[in-house]
């Protein structure tokens, strides 16, 4: 079964790296149009050329207002109605949770919080101007993390921010339920990417690759057939859910 998504403009923010980026070339790669939202604009551009005519890189830094708006002011410029939203930016500060320093801290409310939120009203306020009521061809999908469910030493608020996505994803849904906006939360296990590769690379990390119970990480492009389920009509009934996929990780 395929999700095609045929007509569809999709945001996404967090798109210079990691799943980001294979986020944006399977929606390209079902037919979607593709807005590759983050701040560093250098790789977003190659990511675009690479995609070809389907794809806008934006600058986006999803902490400043501002930027989210002009962020999609330069999407419906190039596309149009942008009728879906993957709100995909965050970080991490690593350290116990008595040694963080505070500008840590808040750069990780801010990005995966505060980030996700506005980045998703925007795409809601828009949507909704636009007529999503009687189209019902809204998607908003946020992505969170099994460390939402988890408890771990050295990411206390990294796992609060995730676990407060999976509930704002429930309060997002529930309020623009009648303005044709499907809202739901990936929860995605442990993934290589370059922000985490040195980590499963060093002893400790191979130690932890190992005590999972099969033993791997996720493949990268794991959460694509979901996610484009999400976006696409087939999910149209499906809103205010949390999906995890992780292998089994947090079993």
């Amino acid at each position: 079964m395929t999700f095609p998504l045929h007509g569809r403009t999709i945001l996404v923010a967090g798109a210079s790296s990691g799943i980001g980026a294979g986020f944006s070339r399977a929606i390209a790669a079902a037919g979607g149009r593709v807005v590759l939202g983050a701040r560093r604009l250098d790789r977003t551009q190659a990511l675009a050329e690479e995609i070809g005519e389907a794809a806008l890189a934006v600058q986006l830094d999803v902490t400043d207002e501002a930027s989210v708006a002009a962020a999609f002011d330069a999407a419906e410029a190039r596309f149009g109605t942008v009728h879906g939203v993957v709100a995909n930016a965050g970080i991490g500060t690593g350290g116990r949770a008595t040694d963080v320093p505070v500008d840590g801290l808040r750069a990780v409310l801010d990005t995966n919080l505060l980030g996700s939120y506005l980045v998703s009203r925007e795409g809601a306020r828009r949507l909704i101007a636009s007529g999503s009521r009687e189209r019902g061809d809204g998607r908003i999908v946020l992505i969170g993390s099994i460390t939402a469910q988890q408890n771990g030493t050295g990411d206390a608020l990294y796992a609060a921010t995730k676990a407060g996505l999976a509930h704002l994803g429930r309060q997002f849904a529930r309020e623009w339920i009648r303005q044709g906006i499907n809202v739901n939360t990936l929860q995605p296990g442990w993934i290589p990417t370059e922000i985490n590769a040195e980590w499963f690379a060093s002893a400790r990390g191979r130690a932890e690759i190992e005590s999972l119970y099969r033993g791997r990480l996720l493949d990268a492009d794991s959460l694509d057939a979901m996610l484009l389920y999400l976006l696409s009509d087939a999910s149209r009934q499906v809103t205010g859910s949390t999906f995890t996929i992780d292998d089994g990780q947090s079993l």
